[in-house]
């Protein structure tokens, strides 16, 4: 049976990589994730996708020629990078890394998006 969406989460958590990416803003999926005190081992990336589209005012701040090309392959501080898990606890996540600075975070963040699950 196909994932769907059980929970909305949409929480910042910690993410722990058992060798750190080499870009920063172009992290690969991560080995665990802490979320509400508790420690998730991530045992399969289920897939990964890529949305370096723009919204807003950063829309409409680009040329069509360079926009294009940011749409393929991101551009500094915009986009997000989903990854699609199971833990090793026996349940599913979408968890994404947005790639925005924040205060606090100018590197970006990652974001527990949903909890996944079989429904009938």
């Amino acid at each position: 049976m196909p994932l769907q969406a059980i929970r909305f989460i949409d929480e910042t958590v910690t993410v722990e990589f058992d060798q750190e990416p080499v870009r920063i803003k172009n992290p690969h999926c991560p080995d665990r994730f802490v979320w509400n005190g508790d420690v998730f081992a991530v045992e399969t990336l289920l897939e990964e996708w890529r949305d370096h589209s723009r919204h807003g005012r950063m829309a409409r701040n680009m040329r069509p020629g360079n926009k294009a090309r940011a749409l393929k392959s991101g551009s500094w501080g915009v986009g997000r990078i989903y990854f699609r898990i199971a833990t090793a606890q026996g349940r599913c996540f979408d968890l994404y890394y947005n790639r925005a600075p924040v205060p606090g975070a100018p590197e970006g963040q990652w974001i527990l998006y949903r909890e996944l699950g079989e429904v009938n």
